[in-house]
């Protein structure tokens, strides 16, 4: 009986992504570490062919030192370097290479990361380098003078995980390059000291990962800021011009600046977004870490809260104004658009007034020389019966007076007249129509 469900499992087509979807939760594990211990964080920022060319230089390395190499496709990856552990991972838009180096250096700090750091030597650096972090978990009893190895402007320290650990860094770079971090240890099983240390180490990358947003928001607000100026000017142009010709140009000047506008927006939705995940990303790791205050210093999440929050509501302020500032340049230009369908009808309804009139005149003109031609034509007509009258009295083929005879023909010649001509205008009308 124990074998039914995954018989009946067997019997059942899977959707494509389940598998993906199920190693999804387990994809990144913490992993169990003792104390003492010393980690080199390294983050790059890739895209996907640099991605797939770090994963391929990764299998390489393995492969040349006779250690498992990662498989196709997986985005993380855990192997044993004789002293040291490796741990690589693959990110939508970095990679990160995490060094562990079990029971090394009894002091903090000691040897400096940069000595260590030359294991990085035989891996080719896949894109910009953006992180470095050297965290050192030490045993709680040892004394340690904060103040010694951190600035004090910057220090912050906490108890964290229930008070079985402490934490301080100052977030800045030592003469390698490095943020430091120190963790002492103060009752910590293995499985808890793992995941704290990945939890600081994430707090550090997200970190820095948010903060790539305001160097672009710096960047382009000046333009921002020239496209508001540029729209105030065509406000106030608006108001002052008049006709048809002008306010096509100002359409024009509106219709450049909103996509002016738009260009920027596609390539900056796409950071504030990330900026935005990563910062949430930061706040999750501080509340799973539990910080508690330590010795008066403040804690992680005081110090970013000051320091990073100001950065964020740069990057918030911008995209509003972005919004705002697309609202107002549609607002104009539907509005000078109106103004000008408005003249367009406003010509169209003059031309058609002068249409009717010169058709009127033309009517008119038609009707007269109609009255004209059916006169000249009866004058002719008639003209031409009289020679006929006369030579028939002359031939005694006819004893009425030829002045009475023409007389006569002139009323029926031009009700004929008349009659032709109309039938032909009116077969001209229903051909045209």
């Amino acid at each position: 009986m124990t074998d039914e469900p995954a018989k009946t499992a067997q019997l059942l087509t899977a959707h494509p992504l389940r598998a993906a979807v199920l190693g999804e939760v387990h994809a990144r594990p913490f992993h169990p570490v003792g104390t003492p211990l010393r980690i080199l964080h390294f983050g790059f920022s890739t895209n996907a062919a640099q991605a797939a060319e770090a994963h391929r230089a990764l299998v390489a390395y393995c492969q040349g030192r006779g250690v498992e190499a990662p498989n196709e496709g997986v985005k993380h990856f855990r192997v044993s370097l004789g002293g040291a552990v490796l741990r690589w991972e693959s990110h939508a838009e970095f990679s990160t290479y995490t060094w562990e180096f079990p029971a090394l250096g009894r002091a903090a700090f000691d040897p400096p990361s940069a000595s260590l750091a030359t294991v990085m030597a035989g891996l080719p650096q896949p894109g910009p380098h953006l992180i470095s972090v050297d965290l050192h978990l030490l045993d709680g009893a040892d004394p340690i003078g904060l103040e010694d190895i951190f600035d004090s402007a910057s220090l912050t320290s906490a108890k964290v995980d229930g008070g079985g650990a402490m934490v301080a860094t100052d977030f800045r770079a030592d003469p390698g390059g490095f943020v430091r971090i120190l963790l002492r240890d103060c009752g910590l099983t293995p499985s808890r000291a793992g995941a704290l240390v990945q939890r600081l180490l994430e707090i550090e990358t997200y970190r820095m990962l948010a903060l790539l947003g305001l160097p672009e928001a710096q960047q382009l607000l000046p333009r921002v800021q020239s496209i508001e100026t540029r729209v105030s000017e065509v406000a106030s142009q608006m108001t002052r011009s008049s006709g048809l010709e002008g306010d096509h140009e100002l359409l024009d000047v509106l219709t450049s600046l909103l996509a002016d506008l738009e260009a920027q927006s596609a390539s900056w939705m796409f950071r504030i977004g990330a900026t935005r995940a990563y910062e949430k990303l930061v706040q999750q790791r501080l509340v799973a870490i539990g910080e508690e205050a330590h010795d008066g210093w403040p804690t992680i999440g005081a110090f970013l809260s000051r320091r990073m929050a100001p950065a964020m509501r740069t990057v918030e302020m911008l995209e509003t104004r972005q919004s705002e500032l697309a609202r107002k340049l549609v607002r104009a230009a539907n509005l000078l658009r109106t103004r000008v369908d408005v003249e367009i009808e406003q010509q169209n309804r003059d031309l058609l007034r002068s249409m009717n009139e010169r058709t009127r005149m033309q009517l008119r003109l038609q009707q007269t020389v109609e009255g004209l031609s059916v006169a000249a034509i009866t004058y002719y007509t008639v003209g031409l019966a009289s020679y006929v009258i006369k030579g028939l009295k002359d031939a005694a083929l006819i004893s009425v007076d030829p002045s009475l005879a023409t007389a006569a023909v002139v009323p029926i010649v031009l009700l004929g007249v008349a009659f032709v001509l109309r039938r032909i205008r009116e077969g001209a009308l229903k051909d045209h129509s």
